[in-house]
């Protein structure tokens, strides 16, 4: 599936009677929708980094579309967007249609956005991919609609806010938990442990119970991800991926198994 970026060329398209404009059959990056078929939105295509072909540029250059890059080095980004056209501009522009920032914006440059301008992080997003914004939800969730219907994480806590509880815990049942740091990712700063004294306080963390018996296929511990786009949230559009991602753990888990390594995964396309 294409990614797209919605982007109402319409009242630029018609400004002019003189001006050539795309009709709905013209060309392979417009895609139109809403009522009428009257809002073009544009896709992407990934193989035109590699075509370099002259007809994909074509709408960016026309409509002279332009994009900046903020707080990160997105080379894929960049060329996926210089291929279709568009221009860069400088981080400090405000005259863009597109900002790709490796941070999320603050309310009050949000409220500055106008209608042809997009940015690739929706306001308050960390809600889920922060590790103790997501438990501080689920559990919100859970007190809400049941915690059966929410019943989705194992028994965790946040440290040091929770230390005692989980000390509590701990009493009854000895582990082994995991620990991770609330704001990583690519499995950095995880650990195992059997004994509260082996925990560093002096930054947040998540404390969870390490799950002994998890699903396995022929005794191999694997994930499987599936990765969507979300372009909004009310109303809620979701578009999932053709291809996703699995992968599976270099050694088996047996019941000799050292509790204290994390298992290395090698990935399967």
């Amino acid at each position: 599936m294409p990614v797209v970026m919605a982007r109402d060329l319409e009242e630029t398209a018609s400004s002019s009677e003189d001006e050539e404009v795309i009709s709905q059959e013209d060309h392979p990056c417009i895609m139109w929708t809403g009522g009428c078929r009257r809002i073009p939105v544009l896709v992407f295509h990934a193989d035109a980094i590699l075509t370099k072909d002259n007809n994909v540029r074509v709408i960016g250059e026309r409509y002279h579309l332009s994009y900046k890059i903020v707080r990160t080095d997105s080379r894929l980004v960049r060329s996926i967007l210089t291929a279709h056209g568009f221009h860069e501009v400088h981080p400090s522009s405000t005259d863009y249609n597109l900002m790709w920032t490796g941070s999320h914006l603050k309310p009050f440059l949000l409220r500055t956005l106008s209608e042809a301008q997009k940015v690739n992080h929706f306001p308050r997003s960390y809600e889920l991919t922060r590790k103790d914004r997501l438990y501080k939800n689920i559990i919100r969730m859970q007190h809400t609609h049941g915690f059966k219907a929410f019943h989705i994480l194992p028994q965790t806590f946040l440290l040091p806010a929770e230390y005692a509880e989980f000390c509590n815990s701990y009493s009854k049942d000895r582990g082994p938990w995991i620990v991770k740091p609330v704001a990583s990712s690519r499995g950095r700063g995880v650990y195992l442990i059997n004994n509260p004294n082996q925990i560093s306080l002096e930054e947040n963390i998540l404390v969870s119970r390490y799950i002994n018996n998890p699903l396995l296929i022929d005794d191999f511990k694997f994930d499987v991800r599936l990765y969507v786009l979300v372009t909004s949230y009310d109303p809620l559009v979701i578009y999932l991926y053709e291809e996703g991602l699995a992968r599976k753990c270099n050694w088996k888990m047996g019941n000799t198994m050292d509790k204290r390594r994390l298992p290395i995964y090698v990935q399967v396309l």
